[in-house]
């Protein structure tokens, strides 16, 4: 909006310049048009490689040069040559810059770097208006390194959370194979045991293929919950193993936090945790062990880290906070871990947030359904 003010102000001026000289009102109004051909330009919100950007901007820099060959052949005289317009060609400069598509963006930004040179030649050839055309052409060179150095620091951090969120589904993957593997392994057993026992002891058949049917639902109703994020086709398909780890794992998470020193880590639970779904207890054990590695490493003075579990009918509740001195990771060295929470809550249909506590510290809060359809 800044901007746009800016080049409102330099059109009013080109107006009024174009009025006084002998350049005349209608020379005047073309310099405004163009300048609003500018800003049609650059004011939409292009998504980063586009090809309609360029496209638009190199038409936008051939208007402006055919502008500047008739003013320069008219030979005006005039030193309000078109500052709004000048603007206008920065700023698609460093949108094309930013976020054209590279293959068009070169002649696009060649076309435009001519267009920013040339326009103080339609005050005429004089020595006044080279210097001022290699002044501009200069700050169109700033402008193209601003743009891609700011496109190279987004790409590199797309780059970054496209990695953290590989991670994430190779995570799911390595659990849902321990899961499937458990719970199948089980099934094949108890299977076996109901064949020899059929004739026997009808009863104990009859429960063995209960326990069979119920292993069965839940491992099927997990898979369908976190299947989603094995969808890529980029994701890779031959992670390792790790063991599975979930609320059931937490106690002895803390009491190594605690015994490595530092802060002193307590762990509240409300209600009972047996029975959760693998992906809950899983992603619970994540978002524990993300909060304490970012409290002995951020926190500063932190002297106590309270972890809180708490199971409602519909939610299992996480909360892990602290009472150091919060400071964020440098900025040097950004962390992803979050990102990669944020992955994996959502993938379950949860919610995650972090933010300072109300009486200091740090809290994280992340709460995860035992339901899909109580998910967000």
């Amino acid at each position: 909006m800044v901007a746009l003010f800016l080049m409102f102000c330099l059109g009013l001026f080109d107006l009024a310049a174009g009025t006084l000289t002998d350049a005349g009102i209608q020379t005047a109004l073309l310099r405004v048009l163009c300048a609003i051909a500018t800003a049609a330009v650059w004011l939409p919100l292009y998504q980063q490689g586009s090809r309609r950007l360029p496209i638009n901007a190199l038409a936008v820099s051939v208007f402006s040069l055919l502008l500047t060959l008739r003013l320069a052949a008219a030979d005006s005289g005039t030193r309000s040559y078109g500052f709004a317009e000048t603007a206008g060609l920065l700023m698609v400069v460093y949108v094309v810059a930013r976020r054209g598509q590279p293959r068009w963006s070169i002649g696009a930004i060649l076309a435009l770097g001519m267009a920013v040179g040339f326009l103080p030649l339609r005050g005429g050839l004089g020595y006044y208006s080279v210097i001022i055309g290699l002044i501009q052409g200069l700050a169109a060179t700033a402008v193209i390194g601003a743009g891609v150095y700011l496109r190279t620091i987004e790409s590199n951090r797309r780059r970054a959370m496209d990695s953290v969120r590989a991670e994430q589904r190779a995570e799911f993957a390595r659990d849902l194979h321990d899961f499937i593997a458990h719970h199948v392994t089980g099934i094949v057993v108890q299977a076996q045991g109901a064949r020899y026992i059929a004739e026997q002891d009808p009863q104990r058949a009859i429960e063995a293929l209960e326990r069979i049917e119920s292993a069965g639902a839940e491992t099927m109703a997990s898979m369908r919950r976190m299947v989603g994020v094995l969808r890529d086709p980029d994701a890779e398909p031959d992670a390792p193993l790790a063991p599975l780890a979930g609320v059931d794992e937490l106690k002895p998470l803390l009491e190594q936090f605690t015994a490595a020193g530092g802060a002193l880590a307590r762990l509240h639970v409300e209600g009972d945790t047996s029975g959760l779904p693998v992906e809950v207890s899983t992603s619970a054990y994540r978002v524990v062990m993300e909060a304490l590695t970012n409290i002995r490493r951020h926190a500063r003075g932190a002297r106590v880290a309270d972890v809180w579990i708490r199971r409602t009918p519909e939610w299992l509740l996480v909360r892990v906070a602290n009472d150091g001195e919060a400071s964020g990771p440098p900025r040097e060295a950004p962390g992803y871990g979050l990102v990669g929470l944020q992955e994996r809550v959502r993938a379950v249909g949860g919610r995650i947030t972090a933010g300072p506590g109300i009486d200091g510290g740090w809290v994280v809060d992340a709460a995860l359904p035992l339901d899909r359809a109580t998910a967000w």
